[in-house]
């Protein structure tokens, strides 16, 4: 079997990128640099707005994504990838798919979001991950659950 994923860069987003090759979540799961500050922002706030508890959490740098995704994602930890549906989403594709899980207003954000080209939001998704570490700082260890977390945050 193959390990490729298709990047959503080179593609359109309505391309089909399942992947039989991997665990077909039930949940969507949400891979993120455990160790940027603005990464944690991130898990903070889809916590604090997931009402239903639909989206799980797992460092890029952990076992989720060591046996989930190839190395290429792993090592790429300027890139949030969102597992959805057996598909793979990632840059501004994976953030305006957060929006929409979330729903209400988040889901009304996301379809704004959406409506930008791709090239553009992927542009502007460059930019703030490249200043991410200046402006957000850097931890030195990956995010901890709280009790309250701990079915959410996936090692």
């Amino acid at each position: 079997m193959s390990t490729h994923i298709t990047d959503h860069d080179s593609r359109t987003e309505d391309a089909d990128s399942r992947r039989p090759d991997v665990y077909f979540a039930e949940r969507p799961i949400v891979f993120f640099d455990g160790v940027c500050g603005l990464c944690n922002h991130l898990v903070d706030f889809i916590l604090a707005r997931d009402h239903h508890g639909l989206i799980l959490l797992a460092p890029l740098q952990g076992e989720t994504a060591q046996r989930l995704l190839p190395e290429a994602d792993r090592g790429r930890v300027d890139t949030i990838v969102m597992l959805l549906n057996g598909r793979d989403y990632r840059r501004s594709a994976a953030v305006v798919r957060i929006l929409w899980t979330l729903g209400g207003f988040w889901s009304f954000l996301g379809s704004l979001l959406w409506l930008i080209p791709l090239p553009l939001r992927n542009l502007g998704y460059r930019i703030v991950a490249g200043l991410r570490y200046r402006l957000f700082g850097k931890k030195e260890t990956c995010r901890l659950p709280t009790p309250a977390e701990l079915g959410r945050l996936l090692p």
